[in-house]
């Protein structure tokens, strides 16, 4: 019994379809539009994130080890750095490499012959976790006996926080409001094709039919708008993000230097392919009950 009515409520939701062609081609296409909309500044959300983490890689402290301190002690801070809060990694550099790295800059090496690398001092290159924790990070690993000096470029750090805020604040209410429209926009477009049908469901209503009955039709109708949405919206978003890609690597003033580069679509394709799926489908259940419930009440 369950089968049967299952297989009623699936044909009677796949002929409504098809009986009203040009509202179902509305739904897909607002939910197609909405998705491409939300898919598209989601991505850009994860690309920028991820442009500006590697930016703050690079933003690293830099602590000076205190004068009269041999190398074998300059290394043994090391352990004292990596256990500060924050810190993902140290990495020691003494003044002779300090020294060979700064002299290999210029051309003319010779210059540099009569100086000494005792002039300047053995130094630890430290990553941090969150760079939005760099000020605090900075003090602890100044207090830190045998350290004598500390630079950290903490507007830079800052910029980097504000900027990471912003395109993530902006991006999730785009996204929320977006869906909001989207389940406004399904549920009135549903209910324009509910209303051609209102004088039906009130005689199923007056010969007994119950209201599960008459909604579950319209529920699969929905589902399977909401599916078809949602495919094709995930279909024209890797489309649009291989195009955008491509036009970035080809671009010569940002491709070619690797400043601007995009996440390979493959490792967002699942992710966005669930959340596209479970938007087109929480999409049409609710539009679709949203739109009947009003002629249920007879």
């Amino acid at each position: 019994m369950a089968s049967i009515r299952t297989g009623y409520y699936v044909r009677e939701g796949v002929s409504s379809i098809f009986t009203h062609g040009f509202m179902s081609f509305a739904s897909v296409f607002i939910i197609v539009a909405c998705l491409i909309i939300m898919g598209s500044f989601s991505l850009l959300a994860v690309n920028v994130n991820k442009i500006i983490g590697e930016f703050e890689n690079e933003n690293v402290i830099l602590a000076y080890v205190g004068e009269g301190i041999s190398v074998e002690e300059a290394r043994a801070l090391k352990s004292d750095i990596e256990a500060v809060p924050n810190v993902k990694s140290a990495q020691f550099t003494s003044r002779e490499e300090a020294m060979e790295t700064f002299i290999s800059k210029f051309d003319d090496k010779t210059r540099f012959e009569n100086i000494d690398a005792s002039v300047l001092r053995h130094r630890f290159s430290i990553y941090v976790e969150d760079v939005a924790d760099m000020a605090k990070t900075q003090i602890y690993i100044r207090d830190i006996p045998g350290i004598a000096k500390v630079n950290a470029n903490l507007l830079i750090a800052k910029g980097f926080v504000t900027i990471r805020n912003i395109v993530s604040g902006v991006s999730v209410v785009l996204v929320a409001v977006l869906l909001i429209i989207s389940l406004f926009i399904m549920s009135n477009t549903i209910k324009l094709a509910t209303f051609e049908r209102r004088e039906e469901i009130a005689i199923m209503k007056m010969v007994g039919a119950t209201n599960a009955f008459i909604r579950w039709p319209f529920a699969f109708e929905g589902f399977i708008l909401g599916l078809l949405g949602s495919l094709f919206a995930f279909l024209a978003q890797w489309g649009l993000y291989l195009v955008v890609s491509e036009a970035i690597i080809n671009n010569g003033t940002f491709g070619s230097t690797g400043f601007l580069h995009t996440i390979p679509f493959s490792h967002v394709a699942l992710p966005l392919f669930i959340v596209f799926i479970a938007i087109g489908f929480g999409v049409g259940i609710i539009g679709s009950n949203t739109a009947i419930r009003k002629y249920l009440k007879v």
